[in-house]
């Protein structure tokens, strides 16, 4: 396989994820490869227009409509059959082609962060002030897997591959679990095997679980009350809040190691001057094994309801999202990460290298050094602690 040319990041992430679809079965994996290296090659300038656009829409979860309407168009373009509105999601969808075994997944992503707006920058310059951005390289994702689906789809077409492929359009990563209700749904049971990658600031293929995740938002009713004049008619919501959020603290020296847990308030009244009637806040539970996190959560609840208790209001809680720890294929793994060291790292032309090197002087404290795009890491199967719904595929 001749070694991919430096045009952008996108394109060496869709070859990377166009070398573990080895699972199509062929007598020549070296000739078809090379093929699928092509079809990426000549489809470059599409895969950074799409990346590009997506960046630019940067919708939030549930509310992608134009980014997935840019991506079926392309499905359908290509020849792809679109099923729509999948698990009564309107951004969801799910692109095939082909038929018979077996049967390959794909997996794009393309929801933005809140409060992430940010132009091509190498400082911080919002897009649309206060509006949403793809801090987390969906674009990327959803462009890479799309591309590497195309590819795939015109190997089995001109009979070098045999079997189906889909392109999953998953809405709502971020924190709304869209694949959650994809997978109750029924959308991947099918399917033999399923693909996913991520960007990111180093090239690695090592099989990564992670952890499994829980979030909840804990409301409380109070009595509303003139702070100043009669605060003793009053039962502050805010309170409430409060003492959870100390309870919670406490809980944290007495809970396994490898946990996490996270809140915000979102919501903690209306006025200094009025004992708040409504506050609300939003945690998230995090562990390895999704039945410490239940566990976890378990625990969580009786902390709020001894807030609710202590302070004479009431409360009510409503499940946000959830999803199970990702267990990883160590197989496909190996696969790819031995295609990957065929492939090999990222080489940046002179613009992507000046750049490169003005946008790493604005980061704090960065996790990969600059030349560490042209290296692969080792194989070192390892548990991730950030959460994501692929877990639930």
């Amino acid at each position: 396989m001749k070694k991919s040319t430096p045009f952008s990041h996108i394109k060496f992430s869709c070859c990377t994820l166009l070398c573990c679809l080895v699972a199509f079965p062929t007598s020549n994996a070296n000739e078809v490869k090379n093929k699928l290296q092509a079809s990426i090659d000549r489809d470059a300038e599409e895969s950074i227009e799409i990346a590009q656009t997506i960046w630019d829409l940067a919708e939030l979860g549930y509310q992608e409509f134009e980014s997935s309407k840019l991506l079926q168009q392309k499905a359908k373009e290509a020849g792809f059959t679109v099923e729509t509105a999948v698990a009564d999601i309107p951004t969801a969808f799910v692109a095939s082609y082909g038929s018979g075994q077996p049967t390959i997944g794909i997996l794009g992503e393309f929801d933005a962060l809140p409060g992430l707006s940010q132009k091509v920058s190498q400082h911080r310059e919002a897009h649309i002030e206060g509006g949403a951005g793809h801090a987390c390289g969906h674009n990327l994702f959803a462009a890479g897997s799309w591309a590497a689906a195309k590819a795939i789809k015109e190997q089995i077409a001109n009979g070098t591959l045999s079997g189906t492929i889909r392109f999953y359009g998953t809405p709502a990563e971020e924190g709304g679990a869209g694949k959650v209700y994809m997978a109750r749904s029924g959308v991947f049971d099918d399917v033999d095997v399923m693909l996913h990658w991520h960007p990111a600031g180093f090239n690695d293929a090592s099989p990564r679980s992670t952890n499994a995740n829980k979030g909840a938002k804990f409301r409380f009713h109070g009595i509303p009350a003139h702070a100043a004049l009669s605060p003793e008619k009053g039962r502050s919501a805010l309170d409430a809040v409060e003492a959870m959020n100390f309870m919670a603290n406490l809980m944290r020296e007495h809970v396994p190691e490898s946990s996490r847990i996270h809140y915000v308030i979102t919501q903690g009244g209306e006025a200094p001057n009025v004992v708040p009637e409504f506050a609300e806040v939003f945690y998230y539970i995090r562990h390895p094994d999704f039945k410490t996190v239940q566990e976890l959560f378990d625990r969580l609840v009786l902390t709020a309801q001894a807030a609710a208790m202590g302070t004479e209001t009431k409360m009510d809680f409503e499940v946000i999202n959830g999803s199970y720890n990702i267990l990883p294929n160590t197989t496909l793994s190996q696969i790819t990460y031995n295609n990957l060291v065929e492939v090999g790292g990222v080489t940046y032309n002179a613009d992507e290298q000046k750049f490169a090197e003005e946008l790493y002087t604005t980061l704090y404290k960065p996790d990969a050094k600059l030349g560490s795009q042209e290296q692969i890491r080792p194989f070192v199967p390892s548990a991730g602690r950030a959460s994501s719904d692929v877990g639930d595929v």
